[in-house]
This record gives C-alpha cells, structure tokens and sequence, in this order.
C-alpha cells in the first residue's frame, strides 16, 4: 500500500527553523529580516523541500503570478520561438505563462481577452488580428507587431530597416534588378514597414524592382504565375528577390527549381524572420532574422513594470542579415 506523502507547510517550516510564522512569511515575501532568521528559514526549506503556494500567494496579494499570451499558432516557427523565450523569461521572474492560439480567428481573440481577465491574469502579451480588439485601461497589455492603442506598448522588430537592409545585400551581391514578394493581411501593422524600408534601399542603390503582393487568403501559386510571366529564353527577369518572409522563400524556391532556374546561381534571395532547421540548427535560407529573445525579454520588461506612464508605446528591435539553406 502506498504511504500518504505528507506536504509541508508554512508551520512545518517555522517549527523546523524555530522561528515564528510571521518570520517565515517575511523570508518567503523577500521582505527585511535578520540575516540569521534568514538562514535558519531557508535551510528549513530545503530540509523539508516546501514550496510556496504562489497561487494562493498570489490571490492574497491581488496578483496570481500568471500572464496571459495570445498568438496566431505554435506551428509557425516566428510564433513559436516567442511563445518558446517569452515563457522562459516568465520563468525567470516567477510566473507562469498560460497560452492560447486563435489561428487568425478574431472572434476567438476577444473571448480569449474576456475569459482571461475573468481568471485573474496580471497582465496580457498578444499578437492580434483583430482591429477592434477591446481591452480595459486598467489591464497590463503589450501588443507584439500591431499598434492597438496609445497607452498600451508594441514591441516589433526594425522592420524598415530590415527591408532596407534587405535591399543592401542584394545590391552587394551584384544584383540589379529585384522583385518584391509579400503575403499578408490588410492590416496596419509594423511588418507592412518591410515594403517601404525595401523601396528606400532600392531607391538609394539604384536598383530597378518590381512587386508581386497579394492577400492571406490568395492561393501562393499566384506566386508561380508571377515567375512564370517573368521567364524569357529561358532567364529569369530578375536577378535578387526578396521575400517578407521565409515560409515565401521556401515555396518560391520550389517553383524555381521546377522552372529550371537555379538558386542562388542565377537569382539571390533573401528571406525575413531568420527561421532555424529544427529550431535552432543553421538557418533554412538567407534572411533578415528577427530577435525573438529580445522581443520576448522586452514584452514580458513592459508587462511587469510598475509604472504605465513610463512605457513607450512603441520599440523598435534591431535586426540582423543571416545566410543559410539553399539561398547561400
């Protein structure tokens, strides 16, 4: 039969370390106390291996030590790597992370919002499509790539100048006549400076482009039509692409490689978001990769401060040129 395990408590630990249980509380909340106090509570704890119910902790205190994060999905790399550093830096200050996936539904987002604030979160991260999106003034929120409104921070990467640097490396490489691919939403939103950073570089190199853009719903092989309409005598039009995102680069890189034409041999490609082979392996191709530690870090940063008044409502990550995959 197997023995009831018993779990030691506050009491347990004060009658170990012979202290009172006001003592114990203060050594647990971090709060001023003798250093020998200190010592004798701490090696009690670890004798008797207590841990604080930060749960109940948490409900006295009005806090519960638990953030709420909202993302599209976990299957697309970008979104996983933040859920991925944004729990680990919960982690580090003692909160737990508790997740959820609209899969683009915006319906979802909202009752997401709605049910959280019901079970006592401290605070929210989201990356949103929704543009109606209702939040209380008095909830901790950080927006990750949509400016949702004025008092509630958006942390991004610099993606104009990603664009910008896009368009530099291409014309480093010998390039001369570029063309621009984009799937993505109507929405304002920070990635949308991808375009304008790559029109500024092309703009100051001299280069000659061309862009093929269409929406989250367009079947992606109306990129195939676009390179199709771009062959002559065999030769592609263009000699360096570049993609807003890697998932692009990788479907575009199919289609060439169906249409005889060689990458990176007879066009440069650069990708953006910097994805990884398995997570953290080489990169799959030549990209602007994103810091999605950093942005992670600087979320949960703006989320646990104190002081609203004193968050930005927006940061802007630097970001950085990665070569990799069969773009190299």
């Amino acid at each position: 039969m197997n023995k009831k395990r018993n779990i030691p408590t506050i009491k347990d630990v004060a009658k170990e370390a012979g202290v009172s249980l006001g003592t114990v509380s203060k050594v647990i909340n971090g709060k001023p106390t003798g250093e020998e106090y200190v010592k004798k509570v701490n090696a009690a704890i670890k004798k008797l291996n207590y841990h604080v119910n930060s749960y109940a902790q948490g409900l006295k205190a009005s806090k519960t030590y638990t953030v709420a994060v909202l993302l599209p999905n976990t299957y697309t790399p970008f979104f996983g790597d933040l859920a991925h550093y944004i729990n680990i830096e919960l982690q580090k200050r003692n909160y737990r992370m508790l997740l959820s996936c609209s899969d683009y539904d915006r319906s979802h987002e909202q009752d997401y919002i709605d049910m959280v604030l019901q079970n006592k979160v401290d605070g929210i991260i989201a990356l949103t499509y929704n543009p109606n999106l209702q939040i209380p003034d008095d909830v901790p929120f950080v927006s990750i790539d949509r400016i949702i409104a004025p008092n509630i921070p958006c942390v991004a990467s610099d993606n104009f100048a990603g664009g910008h640097l896009a368009a530099e490396i291409l014309a480093s490489k010998g390039c001369k006549k570029l063309a621009f691919l984009r799937k993505g939403s109507n929405l304002d939103n920070e990635p949308n400076k991808r375009r304008g950073g790559f029109e500024n570089g092309c703009m100051l190199k001299g280069l000659e482009y061309e862009m093929k853009i269409i929406d989250d719903a367009d079947s992606d092989e109306e990129f195939l039509k676009f390179l199709k309409s771009h062959i002559h005598n065999g030769k592609l039009d263009f000699d360096g692409m570049f993609c807003v995102t890697d998932s692009i680069v990788y479907d575009v890189v199919k289609f060439l490689k169906g249409l005889d034409i060689r990458v990176p041999e007879d066009v440069q490609i650069i990708g953006f978001d910097g994805v990884r082979i398995h997570g953290n392996k080489d990169y799959t191709c030549s990209s602007i990769a994103q810091p999605t530690d950093k942005i992670a870090e600087m979320c949960v940063e703006l989320l646990l401060q104190d002081s609203m008044s004193i968050k930005p409502p927006l940061v802007c990550l630097p970001v950085s040129f990665v070569e990799g995959g069969t773009t190299k």
